[in-house]
């Protein structure tokens, strides 16, 4: 894929404001991405001040797409938490404001994702089935369903399910 040449950088979340601007975009992609996947009423009840707070609490491998001082997508990555893929890792979250798709922001934030996870040779991401772009997106990546499933309650059930790339 190629490279975008605009004034979008990734870097890790270092400020408040950063942290501030990863809740933001939490809490507006998930409203953006998932009506009609999931329940409205729990969309509805989602606040900024509540991503932001757990931004805030959980800083660590966190990666913000910036334009010039704007957080417009984030990811965090992390050492497997899956039982069954003990030597993995994964990349906990994606999420791009919708005006920003198409610029390559989330496949750049994929890359350093995957480039801060350099120890492992399998990767992994959960996502809801029923989230075609995002599957889409993870299919381009060299993401691939390997059978797991599981469901969430968010409301209403939600079935998630694992993509797993393995590096040669």
């Amino acid at each position: 894929m190629e490279e975008i040449n605009d004034s979008i950088i990734i870097k890790s979340a270092e400020t408040d404001e950063e942290l501030c601007g990863r809740g933001y975009v939490h809490c507006t992609a998930w409203k953006e991405a998932y009506r009609g996947i999931v329940c409205d009423r729990y969309l509805d009840t989602m606040t900024v001040e509540a991503t932001t707070a757990r931004a805030r609490n959980f800083p660590e491998n966190t990666l913000v797409a910036k334009d010039k001082d704007k957080v417009v997508g984030f990811a965090v990555y992390s050492p497997s938490r899956d039982e069954d893929l003990p030597d993995a890792g994964e990349v906990d979250a994606i999420y791009i404001l919708s005006e920003y798709y198409g610029r390559k922001v989330g496949y750049r934030l994929m890359n350093e994702a995957i480039s801060r996870l350099s120890e492992y040779n399998t990767f992994f991401v959960w996502v809801f089935e029923k989230n075609e772009r995002a599957i889409n997106f993870y299919h381009k990546y060299g993401f691939e369903f390997d059978g797991c499933k599981k469901e969430w309650t968010l409301g209403t059930p939600v079935t998630i399910v694992r993509m797993v790339m393995r590096r040669e």
